[in-house]
């Protein structure tokens, strides 16, 4: 009895579903003329912006903060400068949606913008997160056993600590690694606050290529200026036989390794969370691009067809959403296993 109501009740969800468009599209409003650019909704969700799009006509608009020689420091919000509008002479550039002055000439641009936005989110969720830890710590001690997000979050760290840092690095790996369970905790929560489609989620933040660009940098700094002697001489002058040293090949090519190492890190953060988001967002797009049809088409093969399309599209977006949670994990972990890896060759004697 159960099994048939839940059914019944299926069957009239997915009939509301069919027949709200097709009341829609049999009102006197005539259909759209010009098609959905597709491919420019995309990169405008992707690209970083000077308000935070809630929904609708619905933002939050964020400070811009620029400076110029001529009009010295500007602080403003940017509803002064949406949709064409100018305020001193600063408007947005619609080639590269950045702000500039009224000569065309970009000024020096340090707004708060949605991905610098997102990154403060971050970095109070992430300092909430360890102080309430340290805090149950110095309430409890450590003689009664954490549970629930304590207990979850005291595995995760001892796992990088013990699993990842002392393993990859050896020797001396207490002091690196903090930075590498930071890295971890830090891309890992920018990845799950990415796949959130509603405030303060949303925002494209590792697939920004500026953002995996400086992580791969600070671990370039970690690798390199924390690394003995013993490394740059098997950089410079490798253990290998004296003609290939008075042929700078193996030299050469342990110092092009040097630059490539960090630069793998990004592409490889950079790349999986872009494409990502791109895979997700072209899938919702398909929805709009099928109705847009259907009321082209006008009869009840479009309604049918843009139903048929909600439903593949919702749920070809539903395991994508899945794939990423689960891609938003391992890409934390490879970037953090990769850094852990390369500080530990480094101090290989």
């Amino acid at each position: 009895m159960r099994r048939n109501t839940l059914r019944n009740i299926y069957i009239v969800i997915l009939l509301a579903m069919l027949a709200l468009p097709a009341t829609a599209a049999t009102q006197d409003e005539p259909a759209p003329t010009e098609p959905i650019n597709i491919k420019e909704l995309i990169f405008g969700h992707l690209a970083d912006s000077y308000e935070w799009h809630i929904a609708g006509h619905t933002a939050i608009h964020l400070p811009c903060i620029v400076y110029t020689q001529e009009q010295g420091l500007d602080v403003f919000m940017s509803s002064q400068i949406e949709e064409g509008k100018t305020y001193k002479g600063y408007h947005i550039d619609h080639t590269s949606g950045k702000i500039v002055n009224a000569a065309g000439v970009r000024p020096l641009d340090i707004s708060i913008t949605k991905n610098v936005a997102e990154l403060l989110i971050v970095a109070f969720i992430l300092c909430t997160t360890i102080l309430s830890l340290a805090a149950w710590y110095k309430r409890h001690g450590y003689k009664t056993a954490p549970g629930g997000f304590v207990g979850m979050m005291e595995a995760l760290i001892i796992f990088l600590h013990v699993d990842v840092a002392k393993t990859s690095i050896g020797h001396g790996f207490e002091r690196f690694s903090p930075y590498l369970i930071t890295v971890f905790l830090f891309i890992l929560t920018c990845n799950l606050l990415g796949l959130i489609p509603v405030f303060p989620g949303g925002a494209n933040v590792t697939g920004n290529i500026a953002v995996p660009m400086v992580l791969a940098f600070t671990a370039w700094v970690a690798v390199n200026c924390f690394a003995p002697k013993a490394y740059f001489k098997s950089i410079f002058w490798p253990d290998v036989p004296l003609a290939l040293k008075a042929i700078p090949l193996i030299p050469t090519i342990e110092f092009i390794g040097v630059f490539t190492k960090p630069f793998s890190l990004t592409i490889r953060l950079f790349a999986n969370i872009l494409a990502g988001h791109i895979i997700i967002l072209s899938l919702t797009g398909i929805i709009f691009i099928m109705w847009q049809q259907g009321a082209v088409m006008g009869n009840w093969m479009g309604t049918m067809l843009g139903g048929a399309m909600n439903v593949v599209s919702v749920a070809f977006c539903i395991f994508m959403n899945c794939l990423e949670l689960l891609v938003a994990f391992v890409q934390a972990y490879v970037f953090t296993m990769l850094t852990a890896n390369f500080i530990g060759l480094a101090h290989n004697e």
